[in-house]
């Protein structure tokens, strides 16, 4: 019996617009009343997550943001909080600036999206998600022990490819991941959506067997390796549709609902 569907955000649950397909809506309007729990599993901070079911008029669901950095339930009790360690930050927020130009840098912590400027990178990011943002000083946040979840990158594709390549390399403590071409996200290395949905799980004594997942991209690959019952999008890559147990339609259209329905999850 399937008690908790897990999908992660942008490109499965919402659709190329950002907003969510009326299907999708249906979807989790469906399984809430019935019983079963729905949580968002995403990269987003949590005030990038819950303008979704704001705008249905809905409760807030459990959230798992920051890929598995802060887990949240739909009361907003924090189960869980992983931060960036002082030093892990300071030195990989320091080679970004000196080894790429063009960058755009957000700090995340908490419930706290900070920017040490506003441009046009982060007037999007604001766009698209609904997050507000602050203005304030890495360092000084770092001097104050006020610790990230999460360090975010907005710049050129070729760009965030050679900063995964080479961080990665230079910081084995820390999981440095593209979430989209365009996007570098930076976490704890102990730190991911997999971590992160063991937590929400364990809390709710609901076993993985219990457990759907919907996921698109790269940054999905541990959740949908560790759910038994792992879904991938059309709109996935190649290689993420291979590690899933089965293939969806495409955010575009109403994947999350169509397979639901085809298992019974959904009925008319």
């Amino acid at each position: 019996m399937i008690k908790i569907i897990l999908s992660d955000i942008d490109g499965t649950f919402l659709d190329n617009d950002k907003k969510t397909p009326k299907l999708h809506a249906d979807a989790l309007k469906i399984v809430t009343e019935r019983g079963i729990k729905f949580a968002f599993v995403s990269a987003r901070m949590p005030e990038g997550i819950y303008p979704i079911t704001d705008a249905l008029n809905m409760p807030h669901t459990p959230v798992i943001s920051y890929s598995g950095g802060l887990v949240l339930t739909e009361d907003e009790k924090i189960l869980f909080d992983k931060k960036i360690s002082h030093d892990e930050a300071k030195n990989i927020l320091a080679a970004m600036r000196s080894g790429w130009q063009d960058i755009t840098l957000s700090y995340y912590t908490g419930r706290h999206w900070i920017v040490e400027k506003i441009d046009d990178r982060v007037k999007r990011e604001h766009e698209n998600t609904g997050a507000p943002f602050e203005i304030g000083n890495f360092a000084e946040l770092l001097s104050e022990n006020v610790l990230p979840n999460k360090i975010f990158v907005r710049c050129p594709p070729p760009t965030c490819e050679n900063m995964e390549t080479v961080l990665s390399k230079e910081f084995p403590a820390l999981n440095v991941v593209r979430s989209a071409p365009y996007l570098l996200e930076v976490m704890d290395k102990s730190v991911s959506k997999a971590t992160g949905i063991e937590v929400l799980l364990k809390h709710y004594g609901i076993s993985l067997d219990e457990a759907i997942a919907f996921g698109d991209n790269y940054n999905d690959t541990e959740m949908l390796q560790l759910i038994p019952n792992s879904v991938a999008m059309a709109n996935s890559p190649d290689e993420i549709k291979k590690i899933a147990s089965a293939v969806t339609d495409s955010n575009e259209n109403g994947g999350i609902y169509t397979y639901l329905a085809k298992i019974g999850v959904i009925t008319s």
